[in-house]
């Protein structure tokens, strides 16, 4: 068995193993690494030796940190010898281990976008279908607010009303979102659970945005991920993501991203609390949303298509059109749940 993982901004390190009656044997690590003492690899090697194959990560590196002693590591780490034996023995996957479709839904209103969103998910998780990329086409105005969310203290119902919002629920957490057609820029990831093994959730965030921090970055926009899910520049916010694991081994992961935002009707519709505003005001609460075509000068459909290219040249990209089947279970679902006022209102 024969496992690679990247260390992001450091070195590769190589793992190749056998498993006998189910532990690790024949332990051989490998990489561009920096060792010092050399003698440590065959220690760490060593202490691999008769683990566990379905040992969690935390257990492998402890392992490597009983081997390493005082050995100075550089360009790697414990956990990166763990994900490395996890790609061997194929319980962590990596990008280019897989085949992405970008899924083309079509203009959908609110209610059938998280319906749609739970229905990919589920397929991927149950390898119905391939991990799946998906660019939301809003048909009208909406306010998402987060799962575990307050409907009352989130969201001006009468304000979302005047501004012809329909209100909805999603079932990753996070907090609220408004978007208009045109003027925001969400995507979806759906992907088996091995490609995010090992990571802590807060990890994966940045892991699986990666990607669109570089897109950005060739349009010329400074961009960076804050912890725990914002995606910023230094001019302000630019959007954030939201995750929901699912039972199957499905990772739903999504994101909203400002391009032209209405600044004034979200601060109308979203109610901004004390604790995030605290005494800085609405002008200092409309500068943390900043857009995309303000630090691009390009049209959305533009900033749309690098992005897309991006991902297809980073970890190949195969169109598909959304089917007879997917459709119809999507529309009941959005039917019976997301239409569904106790939905809705779950959280008060």
């Amino acid at each position: 068995m024969h496992g690679e993982y990247k260390v992001s901004g450091g070195k590769l390190v190589v793992a190749d193993l056998t498993v006998r009656q189910g532990r690790l044997a024949d332990v051989v690590l490998s990489g561009d690494f920096f060792l010092e003492p050399d003698e440590a690899l065959g220690r760490i090697s060593d202490a691999l030796e008769g683990v566990s194959a379905s040992a969690p990560l935390s257990t492998l590196v402890e392992a490597v940190e009983s081997g390493r002693q005082d050995a100075v590591m550089v360009g790697f780490d414990p956990p990166a010898v763990g994900l490395a034996v996890l790609r061997a023995l194929g319980r962590s996957t990596a990008w280019r281990d897989h085949r992405f479709e970008l899924l083309d839904t079509g203009r959908q209103h609110p209610h059938m976008q998280m319906a749609l969103d739970e229905v990919i998910a589920r397929q991927v998780g149950a390898g119905e279908r391939p991990p799946t990329l998906r660019v939301w086409d809003w048909a009208s105005n909406a306010v998402i607010i987060g799962s575990f969310q307050s409907l009352s203290n989130e969201v001006d119902r009468e304000a979302a009303e005047r501004h012809e919002a329909t209100v909805v629920r999603r079932i990753s957490g996070g907090g609220a979102m408004f978007v208009e057609p045109g003027n925001t820029i969400t995507y979806s990831l759906y992907v088996p659970a091995t490609l995010v093994e090992g990571l802590s959730f807060a990890d994966s965030y940045a892991f699986l945005d990666a990607w669109v921090i570089r897109a950005l970055r060739e349009l010329g926009v400074d961009a960076s991920y804050v912890p725990l899910n914002d995606i910023a520049s230094p001019a302000g916010k630019i959007g954030g993501a939201a995750q929901k694991r699912l039972a199957s081994g499905a990772v739903l992961h999504h994101v909203t991203m400002s391009y032209d935002i209405d600044a004034a009707k979200m601060l109308d519709i979203i109610r901004i609390g004390r604790e995030k505003l605290a005494d800085k005001g609405i002008r200092s609460a409309v500068k943390r949303v900043d857009p995309i075509r303000s630090q691009t000068g390009l049209p959305r459909e533009k900033v749309i298509e690098a992005m897309l290219e991006h991902f297809r040249t980073s970890y190949g990209l195969e169109p598909a059109q959304l089917d007879g089947a997917t459709r119809a279970e999507a529309e009941q679902l959005a039917e019976s749940k997301y239409r569904d006022p106790a939905w809705l209102a779950r959280v008060p």
